[in-house]
């Protein structure tokens, strides 16, 4: 009996049976938790549906108050988030052991952080920095200087950092901080290259910005619901409790949303004026041909069924409808993505400060991939590539001194004065 059971046992070169080391994975049970079905029967899905719901409400109000307050307010929720975010992905390589043999070192991340900070927004910001403060001369001169040498500012903080990280090192823990250096810049990469496109889609107009990021949300609150209700079959094995169902549910009322979000939001001028300062206030402006509404005359049938003989379409809402296609097929993937990110870490989620969400970085997933998409979208089928007068006056007034742009003028006035007497003979 002893030979027999010896035999059984699986066998190691040292005599020791070996026993695989567990994961820490949070992976739901399927079968035990949910009765066989995904999301149905689960006791506890109730109350996590009603903290989930409750946090959701606070964050649209605070989100829709600051949409209210304008460019600049929402400029600023977008650095704060960034500052979660931040300081979430920081934390999920950090070592307490290892960090306390560095002081500082924390630090270091931080310096890195804001320098990328100040080159992301002075190249964004500078030219409407420069149209705030043209009326004042001083201002305007030492902001120009400050734009001029901002690249040569960065560097140097750069720099230092470098050399920072080069003097703290310390023997037997090098790779410790190389990761955390690289890991550092990885960061920096993912956060300000979401942020700029982020940022830049609001100054283009608050619609451009507003709309794909509203999308989202509807997207993720209609994938919850639909498979909250009729999930049965798993989407995708990085997210245990996505299905198909809810999947195809928020992909339709995704793309529905679109369509009539942007014949409301597009009526509103606030929403769509590009803003050409930092200057708080709303806008007032030609809306262009996009959010001028055009008639089409419907089909006898409808006419019978709903007694509508015409309907007033935006033409932007027809672009509106491939910003809803990307938001609820190719976005989502930006959540998986994430999914796949925290179990290679072991982690539920990247943080604990939305009750029922989890982190800032965990809403954020898709919204990174659709702000890019938003952005590349509107500067290729949107945006006219022909000179216009604002973008010809923003390079003078980016590119030329004071004493140019005052020469500038006089040769204008010259030219216009001696074209008005060639015509008049």
């Amino acid at each position: 009996m002893q030979k027999d059971s010896s035999a059984s046992a699986p066998s190691t070169p040292t005599g020791r049976v070996r026993h695989r080391r567990r994961s820490n994975e949070v992976i739901p049970e399927v079968s035990r938790a949910n009765g066989g079905h995904l999301l149905v029967n689960d006791n506890n899905k109730y109350k996590s549906m009603l903290i989930r719901a409750y946090s959701s409400i606070w964050m649209i109000g605070g989100f829709a108050l600051t949409i209210y307050m304008g460019h600049l307010y929402i400029t600023a929720m977008v650095v704060v988030i960034q500052i979660y975010m931040a300081k979430e992905l920081f934390s999920l390589l950090r070592k307490a052991h290892e960090d306390r043999h560095l002081p500082g070192f924390r630090l270091l991340n931080w310096h890195f952080f804001f320098t990328a900070m100040l080159f992301v927004y002075g190249r964004l910001l500078s030219q409407r920095l420069v149209n705030t403060v043209t009326s004042d001369q001083f201002l305007y001169q030492l902001v120009s200087g400050l734009i001029k040498y901002q690249m040569v500012i960065c560097y140097s903080l750069y720099t230092a950092g470098f050399m920072w990280f080069i003097l703290t090192l310390k023997k037997k823990m090098y790779k410790y901080q190389f990761g955390q250096y690289a890991w550092t810049h990885m960061i920096l990469i993912v956060v300000f290259t979401q942020s700029s496109f982020t940022v830049a889609n609001i100054f283009e107009g608050i619609f451009w910005f507003l709309l794909p990021a509203t999308l989202i949300v509807i997207n993720d609150i209609a994938a919850y619901f639909f498979g909250f209700f009729f999930g049965r079959t798993p989407l995708i094995k990085l997210s245990p409790k996505k299905t198909w169902e809810g999947f195809i549910g928020a992909s339709v009322t995704t793309i529905i949303s679109a369509f009539l979000l942007a014949n409301i939001m597009g009526r509103f001028e606030w929403l769509t004026c590009p803003r050409k300062d930092l200057s708080t206030g709303w806008l007032h402006c030609d809306p262009g041909p996009l959010f001028k509404p055009e008639s089409y005359t419907l089909p006898g049938w409808i006419f019978r069924w709903f007694h509508w003989k015409e309907v007033s379409i935006l033409p932007v809402q027809w672009h509106s409808l491939c910003l809803g296609l990307f938001a609820s097929i190719i976005a989502p993937f930006g959540g998986f993505f994430a999914s796949g990110f925290k179990r290679a870490f072991k982690i539920k989620d990247f943080g604990d400060s939305i009750p029922g969400h989890g982190g800032i970085t965990d809403r954020m997933d898709c919204q990174m991939v659709m702000a890019v998409f938003a952005y590349i979208y509107h500067q290729s089928f949107v945006v006219t590539q022909s000179f216009s007068v604002e973008m010809i006056l923003d390079q003078i007034l980016m590119n030329l001194t004071f004493e140019e742009q005052q020469a500038l003028y006089s040769r204008l006035g010259q030219m216009l004065q001696e074209g008005f007497h060639g015509r008049r003979s």
